[in-house]
């Protein structure tokens, strides 16, 4: 299996929605799956129901990678993630990630810091809404 990249994962994840959320996970996270997003850590389960409130909330959006960094099992990268949701606001939010990979190439733990660059206040929790 080719390594995922946070490109498509977040693209199946969010911007993808005839997608099957339950099918976005496994093309692109372990069972296993941990992620800690500004200190705050999460399991697979967790994570599958922020994605989940994420989808009900956003209408489109798109994510630019500015930095991205291989080294074997490891992965880094700097992106923004560009949102309007539904109820018409905007946000633009960076992202400073550092992930491993699994032996198959999907994610199987992140740890990311986010900074809301652009948008609403309220907006600075998305990435950890549920």
């Amino acid at each position: 299996m080719t390594p995922t990249d946070i490109t498509r994962a977040i693209n199946d994840l969010l911007f993808n929605p005839g997608l099957d959320l339950t099918e976005a996970l496994d093309r692109h996270f372990t069972p296993d799956y941990r992620q800690r997003t500004d200190g705050v850590w999460s399991d697979r389960n967790s994570f599958a129901q922020h994605m989940a409130r994420l989808r009900s909330l956003v209408r489109s959006g798109h994510i630019e990678v500015h930095d991205e960094l291989r080294d074997g099992p490891r992965y880094a990268d700097r992106h923004t993630v560009t949102l309007t949701q539904h109820n018409g606001r905007a946000s633009r939010t960076e992202v400073y990630l550092f992930a491993q990979f699994a032996p198959d190439g999907r994610f199987q733990r992140v740890e990311e810091t986010t900074l809301l660059v652009a948008g609403h206040a309220d907006d600075r929790n998305l990435g950890l809404v549920k």
